[in-house]
């Protein structure tokens, strides 16, 4: 076996990695406007609620049924400012929802469930999660969710429409050409006008500064004087803003999968650097793995990162044409799998299986290109990070650090790169052209002094968000304690029966978990006999999972 110290292509992507960095940390974040603002704020304020001279008015919540559904929840529409600088000004409507505790006796408040994106439903996310939760939970707190403002019933954001967006990425490589980065600018300058043109009035109030007033708007509306929030991936993030904008209404917190939040918002080279490594080194796990277990994992032969790279350019020449008439390209595999790895080891022979089945040429759910049923979260979550980040604008930077991404992750770097405005990695040439004003960006301090302790879940070998990002945000909030999921895949709550029972344990009596506990018991590699429901097409909703 070679060291990894011999091994000289990761020496070189080390390397790489190195010079992105340094560059990034010297250029990256126009970190001067961003500290000082940080230097003037108040504690716990972010820029949406600057200016602000009188409190915005409570929402009035009129609870009824939800789309005749009976699950038990009730729905609600409530009224929030569109811009925090003008608090009675105009309105923005918020669907929200809420199911009471099943026990009124051993109530203890609201659990506010947020889910990843940005861009998924919060409404969904609840309705859909709830059986999953344990009836300690259930028993004890209303669970509530809403649409973040941009989302779903809250005001969708519409940038292309499906004829746009499914041309741009059929037309998407999984080994680009010379001319993607031309390509992927050109896109990502007629996203963004796109953008301006059919939600122009929305965008610049569609950023977590606001999306966190919003929160603790609901939260009065609700009657209670604290709430208890579980964030996963992107939800960590808006967990973490409110936060630091309202330490003293937090009674517990659950943040999974966390984000390096200085990171994400002022250095998004860098955030983006470390997030293409992470994908590409799980990529490159199973892609180990299948090489040591080829009868379970049934790819490559022995050999699975080289077929996968002569998969890629197989489908570039010759794209699969799917039952919707849509080609399957190389980018189409690349874009799955990106989403697809998140579920962990258990799925590792099952994507063994699909990348076989799209080798022959078969019906799999790796050649499914991205879908209308996708485009609203995909167009959400590259607005609302464009609103979010400040991306420097100069374009021989974006070429160099883009470049130099796409080389320190060889596997899926370059197509997602190099491709259309889509998921969190590929934004850069989306927002050095975001001419669009952020003020509802937050631009205070994270450390949200004078919280409750809050929970930090980290993964250590999750493809999305790296576990060093959930080290940091617990070093960073002023009383975060971090737990640890020794693991592949995205995320920890309800991946792992150790965790789980800490963080629920946490959320009904506060009590944490100790200092430096690491949690093992991750789910294996599954047999393809023994799985009940295979994988299917990931058009990126999200959902907390049922404990196995």
């Amino acid at each position: 076996m070679t060291r990894l110290a011999d091994d000289p292509r990761k020496r070189v992507v080390r390397g790489i990695s190195l010079v992105l960095i340094t560059v990034t940390t010297l250029l990256g974040g126009t970190p001067g406007p961003a500290d000082a603002a940080r230097a003037s704020a108040a504690a716990g304020a972010g820029a949406a609620g600057a200016g602000a001279s009188e409190a915005p008015p409570v929402p009035v919540l009129s609870w009824g049924p939800c789309d005749g559904a009976e699950d038990g929840f009730e729905c609600a529409t409530a009224r929030v400012p569109l811009d925090y600088r003008r608090p009675a000004g105009p309105t923005l409507a918020l669907a929200v929802t809420r199911r009471a505790a099943a026990d009124p006796t051993r109530r203890t408040g609201v659990l506010v469930l947020h889910p990843g994106g940005p861009g998924n439903s919060g409404v969904n996310f609840a309705r859909s999660s709830y059986g999953a939760l344990p009836a300690s939970l259930r028993d004890t707190f209303d669970v509530v969710g809403y649409d973040m403002r941009g989302v779903a019933r809250s005001g969708q954001v519409e940038c292309w429409d499906d004829a746009q967006y499914s041309a741009a990425v059929d037309g998407a490589r999984g080994a680009p050409g010379p001319e993607a980065l031309k390509e992927a600018l050109r896109q990502g300058a007629a996203f963004a006008a796109a953008c301006r043109e059919r939600s122009g009035d929305l965008l610049p109030y569609i950023g977590t500064g606001s999306n966190a007033g919003d929160i603790d708007l609901l939260r009065q509306a609700l009657g209670e004087e604290t709430l208890s929030f579980y964030g996963r991936s992107f939800g960590s993030y808006v967990g973490t803003v409110y936060a630091a904008r309202f330490p003293e209404r937090v009674r517990a917190m659950v943040l999974d999968g966390a984000y390096d939040p200085r990171r994400y918002g002022d250095l998004p080279y860098a955030y983006d650097a470390a997030q293409f490594t992470a994908l590409d080194a799980a990529v490159g796990r199973f892609l180990d793995w299948c090489g040591r277990n080829a009868a379970a994992c049934g790819f490559g032969e022995g050999h699975p990162r080289q077929a996968f790279e002569q998969l890629k350019r197989d489908l570039d020449a010759h794209p699969v044409i799917t039952t919707s008439g849509r080609p399957a390209t190389g980018y189409t595999l690349a874009y799955r799998l990106m989403f697809n790895i998140n579920a962990g080891k258990e799925i590792w022979p099952y994507l063994g299986q699909a990348l076989r089945s799209a080798q022959a040429r078969q019906a799999s759910f790796l050649l499914s290109p991205p879908s209308p049923a996708s485009f609203d979260f995909l167009t959400v979550n590259t607005a609302v990070e464009c609103a979010d980040r400040l991306y420097p604008s100069s374009r021989p930077l974006l070429r160099t650090l883009i470049a130099a991404e796409a080389a320190s992750a060889p596997l899926l770097g370059p197509p997602i790169a190099l491709g259309p405005p889509t998921y969190d990695h590929n934004h850069a040439p989306a927002c050095t052209q975001w001419s669009t004003q952020r003020p509802s960006r937050f631009e205070g301090s994270y450390r949200a002094a004078g919280s409750a302790p809050i929970l930090v879940l980290g993964t250590t070998g999750d493809p999305d968000t790296p576990y060093q990002d959930a080290v940091t945000l617990a070093g960073t909030l002023a009383s975060g304690r971090l737990l640890t999921f020794n693991a592949e895949g995205h995320t920890a709550y309800h991946r792992s029966a150790c965790i789980s029972t800490l963080v629920d344990t946490y959320l009904t009596t506060l009590t944490l978990p100790a200092r430096g506990t690491v949690c093992t018991d991750e789910t294996p590699p599954q047999p393809l006999d023994r799985r009940t429901t295979t994988p299917e097409v990931d058009e990126t909703h999200d959902v907390i999972p049922v404990l196995h």
